[in-house]
This record gives structure tokens, C-alpha cells and sequence, in this order.
């Protein structure tokens, strides 16, 4: 094949072609081929999709792709040989592995999966079978077949019946509910691949068909592991019915690493393996570049620091006006029972091809993800650094009323623009860090700008909002919305923003914070360091160890996932709470109770923690938000509520 390839043995067939050992006479090496008919036009870009994928990524535990090439009527992906069984070969032929064994490999495969998903590209498709499991412990993630670029293929259109993607047993509750796969459906099916590997079936049990198991992906029917040991926790977590709730690679791999190090003899291995990564994102290869390679805007190229936002004009003291912060798109959604028209919906969707992909981070700094180096264009750098007001700058909103920047509002990773007009603020535009990811619909779309993908999701109720994706897995969210004049249009203000935020992340990392946090302010504190077990032991069934942190740790998240009881606690600041709640003192401080604040099954307390003057001289109230959500009576829940605030207010005082 090309003057070069000797086929010497088939090494397996399916329905999208078939794979050979080869012989590559040139280098004089072994190699894996695997082609497709151009005559199969479906099978054909299945195989380049695979080859510009895969061929993006360079890392120890994924498969290397070599090369693609069209030969006639056939199209090759030439790929690096491993002599090696499947996982699944290894499960069939010694049954159920140790967890030690386990979580050695999921260490690996979490590792693959951080290379690969800062990279954009969605795996789609990690099961025992894609899982090749060398003599030495070395592990290698192969077959990118239904994989997805998320800078470059477009959003399915909903409408469209295509199936969902994957295979029955390990399909994340959210891709058997129609959604396109993301990084955190990576996550759920490593989870269930390791549950698969220790318990020697299904996360969802033994069920008759592909159909049935489809049914309790529906409802995320995780049973508890029983022979996991110290892997359960992390299985747990990666298990999570609610992709924010689990952890993105790299806390992966540090939850393995924990409970089933690797041994030192593969950990040597693989450094004697890893070859010098490309210091940018690797471009496709050249025979099988994107017809549209993404250049850079001029802008981009520009070496010069980004310069500080001006600060407009601000109404004096007193007419200030609250602006309730609005969640973007993905943030928690709760539901107490999938009923029978989540299933109708999932049979739809399923023309069973049963055969995939789209884009949330949170590493060891918190859940903002890993530290980037300093000189990175388009990283977060230091989570806790980072200055959300360095990438809005009034001067793209002059056309649009008279900005004004709130430094001081809600979450510490938060800041917003407000535009102005007769002294009444007609809209906001908000910038935050976090590791939520979009959703997207029919209706999204997303494309590539230097090093950031931006995802732009569609206007709807006066707000508009834009994702970005930067390099080093981080999140930022810019969100615009109306308030006193319907005549704003959101989405120019959202563009408008986010034109210069993209600007300024590709000229480096995201700038740092111009002074540090001052003492006593709950931005220096860990939010999940506030409740431990006792506490946690006044609502059953939440346990210190489910703990799953926001965005440099500045909220947490603890839950049940079974009963869908949870509670959330995260710092948060305003100009007055007294309207929010009923007042009340717990540990001594003034507190505000708020039931159903967010909705039913919910209770909310807001506890002050401080009060100081912001930039512009007006009164800021610095709180602990904390909610109890789940099936139990409000009045519960509100009991509840209080006293885990109050636990939490007397650990402040020993702070």
C-alpha cells in the first residue's frame, strides 16, 4: 500500500473496515492500518475524523497515529502497532481485577484523556474495548472513530435522528437522554470501564439487551460496587449522574492515583516513553488537514500586555442598583424521578446505531484545573490570581449606554460591566471563571480563535451567553442580560465582550489580580474545608467524601447521589441581603433563611461573614450561601440548612 506498507496479518474486521498488522519498509517497523472504502462515504470521514483527531495527540497512553492516505479506491489511517489484549480480552480471560490492578489502568486512561481533552477532542467512546493493556502495565487509549474536535464539528442538528453513540453498557445518563457527548461523558465512561474491569460487569447490572441497558442509562441506575475496595470512591465519583458533579481528567487521575498508585516499574516506563510535547496544540497532519485551517487574527499575534479595563463612571453611592446573578447554561439541574417520557425520548433518538462528542474542569486548584505556566497564551495560570475584571473593558460597551465596572459583586471569580442610561442600569455583562461547560443544542455553534474555542449559545429571555474554552481546560463564561431596556440587544453586548476577552487570552495567560484578597476575606478560605463528617452527619446520606469543589474552591458540593440530597456551599457577596430571607442569628451571626430560594425541595441561608466598602465606596456584604436540596420537607431541609451554617460559622471563628 503507497509503496510503502507491507500488510502481513488481519488483526480484527467491523463494520466500519478492517485492521492489519503492517510492515512499514521504509522506517522497518511494525505499524497497525486500518481502511475503509471511499465508496462507503460514511465509513471514509468516519476515518479521517479519526486520523485528524487522533493525529493531534501525543501522549504515552494513546495509540500514535502515523499517517492517511488515500490509495485508490481505499483510505488507510496508519497507526502505531501494540502487541497487546484489549482489557476487555484481559476481563474474559482472568475475570474481574483487583482494584490495585484497576485503578493502575484508569490512571493511564486518565492521563490519555487530560492530553486529549486539552487538545478538544472528545474520546466519545472509552470501554474495555478501546483499552489495550501491554505485559509491562503500560496502558494505550485507542480507536478515536467517534471522536469530536470541539473546535471544528458543527452542533447536531436536534432534529435529525443520528443515534446515540456508544455502547449500552457504559453510556453516560446524559448521552442516552439525546445530549451530545463531552469531556464529562469521557469521565462517567472511564468510571464505568473500571467498574467493569473490578466488578466484571455493567455499572448498570446485567440486563437482557443493548435496549434495556439504554434504559437504566436513561435513569442513571448506577449500582453500588461491591468489589471495588479503595477504588469506590473515586468509581463513585466518576459514576455521577450529573456531569458537573464528576471529576474532569486530571482530579481523575489524582483520585486513582490515591486509592491504587501506580507501580514505580510503569510509571518509569512511561517516562522512558514520553517523547518532548509540542508547546502548542498540535496541528493535524498535514494529509489530513482541515480544509479550513484556523489562522489567528492580527490581534492575536501582538506580543503587548493586555491593558487594564477603564473604569466608566459609576452612579454615586445609593443608586446603586442589585443585579441578581444569573446562572449560565449547565449549571446543577436536580430532578427527583425520570418518568416515561425521558425513556419515549431516548427510544427516539436510538435508530439503535448504538455506536460520541463535545466539551469542564477542575483540578487541583480547586476545580479550576490545572496551574498553567506563566507564560501560556490562552491559560488560566494561577486560579486564585486570576483577574475575570482583566478580560472586560468598558470601552467595548461606550455604544450601548455609559459602563461601569462592579468589581465587588457576587463570586470571588466573578466581574461584571454595567451599562447605564439615565441613572438606571439597562443591562449586565458578566464574566466568571468556572468549569461548567455549555450545552449545546441545535442551535450552538462553536469555533476556534487562535488558542480558545468559543461556543456561542443562542439568545433566549433577554440574556445571551458565550463559553470559552481556553488551553489549558479552564472555563470562562461571558453572559449579557437585559434589565431595564428590552431594546438592548444582549448578544451584541455578549460579542462585544467577547471579542476582546478572546483578544487579550491570546496574547497570554489571563492577567493576574491587581492586589491580593484581603485578610479575613472567605476568597483566601476553601470552601470545602468548611464542613467535615460530624457536620455533615445532621443530614444522612451526605458523607465529607462525596465533597466536589467549584472553581478554585470557592463553593463545594456534597451529595447523595442516590437520593438526590446534596448540599452546596459557596462565597458570594452583595450590597444587601436584608429582602432575601428571614432574618435570624446562628453562631452568632446575622443570617438570612430563604426557603424555596431556589426553587422546590430547596433551602437557602446566607450567613454574613463581613462588611466592608467596595471601590466605589458603597456597603458590601461578604456571605456564606449554603443550600440543602433534596426530597425531604422544606421545613426539614431549612432545619438542616441552619445547622450546617452553623457549623460553619463557628468553624470561621477558629479560622
Amino acid at each position: 500500500m503507497a509503496d510503502r506498507y507491507r500488510m502481513e496479518e488481519p488483526l480484527g474486521r467491523g463494520g466500519m473496515g478492517e485492521v492489519w498488522r503492517a510492515c512499514d519498509e521504509l522506517l522497518e517497523r511494525s505499524v497497525a492500518v486500518k481502511f475503509a472504502r471511499l465508496e462507503d462515504a460514511f465509513a471514509a470521514e468516519r476515518l479521517k475524523k479519526e486520523a485528524r483527531n487522533a493525529g493531534r495527540l501525543h501522549h504515552p497512553n494513546i495509540v500514535g497515529v502515523f499517517d492517511f492516505i488515500e490509495d485508490g479506491a481505499t483510505c488507510w489511517i496508519v497507526m502505531e502497532y501494540v502487541p497487546a489484549p484489549s482489557l476487555a480480552r484481559v476481563m474474559v480471560e482472568r475475570g474481574p481485577l483487583a482494584p490495585d490492578e484497576a485503578g493502575a489502568i484508569g490512571c493511564q486512561v486518565a492521563d490519555a484523556l487530560a492530553a486529549s481533552h486539552i487538545e478538544g477532542v472528545v474520546h466519545g467512546d472509552v470501554t474495555p474495548e478501546n483499552v489495550l493493556v501491554r505485559d509491562d502495565g503500560v496502558v494505550k487509549l485507542t480507536d478515536f472513530g467517534i471522536s469530536r474536535a470541539l473546535w471544528s464539528d458543527p452542533t447536531v442538528d436536534g432534529s435529525r435522528s443520528i443515534g446515540v453513540r456508544g455502547k449500552p453498557r457504559y453510556l453516560p445518563p446524559e448521552v442516552a437522554n439525546g445530549r451530545l457527548a463531552d469531556k464529562m461523558s469521557d469521565m462517567f465512561a472511564l468510571g464505568a470501564t473500571l467498574y467493569a474491569a473490578v466488578e466484571g460487569r455493567s455499572p448498570y447490572g446485567d440486563a437482557e439487551n443493548a435496549m434495556a441497558y439504554l434504559a437504566l442509562a436513561v435513569r442513571g441506575a448506577v449500582q453500588q460496587p461491591r468489589r471495588a475496595g479503595r477504588l469506590t470512591e473515586p468509581l463513585l465519583a466518576l459514576l455521577a449522574a450529573e456531569p458537573r458533579r464528576r471529576p474532569d481528567a486530571p482530579r481523575a487521575r489524582k483520585l486513582l492515583s490515591s486509592a491504587a498508585p501506580m507501580p514505580a516499574s510503569v510509571q518509569e516506563r512511561l517516562h522512558d516513553e514520553r517523547g518532548p510535547l509540542p508547546p502548542e496544540p498540535a496541528a493535524s497532519p498535514e494529509s489530513v488537514a482541515s480544509p479550513e485551517p484556523a489562522a489567528p487574527p492580527e490581534s492575536v499575534a501582538s506580543p503587548e500586555p493586555a491593558a487594564p479595563p477603564v473604569q466608566g463612571s459609576r452612579p454615586a453611592a445609593g443608586e446603586r442598583r442589585s443585579v441578581r446573578a444569573f446562572p449560565p447554561s449547565g449549571r446543577r439541574r436536580r430532578s427527583w424521578a425520570v418518568g416515561a417520557a425521558s425513556l419515549a425520548t431516548a427510544a427516539a433518538v436510538v435508530a439503535l446505531v448504538v455506536l460520541g462528542p463535545w466539551g469542564a474542569d477542575d483540578g487541583d486548584a480547586g476545580a479550576g484545573g490545572p496551574a498553567a505556566p506563566a507564560g501560556d497564551a490562552g491559560a488560566m495560570g494561577d486560579v486564585r490570581g486570576a483577574d475575570p475584571c482583566a478580560l472586560l473593558d468598558t470601552k467595548s460597551f461606550t455604544g450601548f449606554g455609559d459602563p461601569y465596572v462592579d468589581t465587588d459583586y457576587g463570586e470571588p471569580d466573578r466581574c461584571d460591566i454595567l451599562i447605564n442610561k439615565g441613572d438606571t442600569d439597562i443591562a449586565d455583562v458578566q464574566v466568571n471563571f468556572a468549569s461548567d461547560q455549555a450545552e449545546p443544542d441545535s442551535q450552538s455553534s462553536s469555533e476556534r480563535i487562535g488558542r480558545i474555542t468559543v461556543v456561542e449559545l443562542p439568545g433566549a429571555d433577554g440574556e445571551c451567553d458565550r463559553n470559552l474554552r481556553l488551553a489549558d481546560g479552564n472555563q470562562v463564561w461571558i453572559m449579557a442580560k437585559q434589565l431595564d431596556s428590552p431594546r438592548i440587544d444582549p448578544c451584541a453586548l455578549a460579542r462585544a465582550a467577547t471579542d476582546h476577552a478572546v483578544t487579550v487570552l491570546n496574547r497570554g495567560p489571563v492577567p493576574r489580580r491587581p492586589a491580593p484578597f484581603p485578610t479575613g476575606s472567605l476568597a483566601l478560605l476553601h470552601a470545602c474545608d468548611l464542613l467535615d463528617s460530624a457536620a455533615l452527619s445532621a443530614f444522612p446520606g451526605v458523607g465529607a467524601q462525596s465533597q466536589d469543589p467549584d472553581f478554585a474552591d470557592w463553593g463545594c458540593t456534597w451529595e447523595d447521589r442516590s437520593s438526590r440530597t446534596g448540599v452546596h456551599l459557596k462565597f458570594d457577596r452583595d450590597d444587601d441581603l436584608t429582602d432575601d430571607g428571614d432574618p435570624k442569628t446562628l453562631g452568632g451571626r446575622q443570617a438570612y433563611v430563604a426557603p424555596e430560594y431556589e426553587g422546590p425541595h430547596t433551602c437557602v441561608v446566607m450567613s454574613v461573614h463581613r462588611t466592608y466598602l467596595d471601590t466605589a465606596g458603597d456597603d458590601t456584604v461578604e456571605y456564606v450561601y449554603l443550600e440543602t436540596y433534596g426530597p425531604q420537607p422544606g421545613e426539614k431541609l431549612c432545619d438542616t440548612a441552619e445547622a450546617l451554617t452553623t457549623a460553619v460559622v463557628r468553624k470561621l471563628q477558629k479560622a
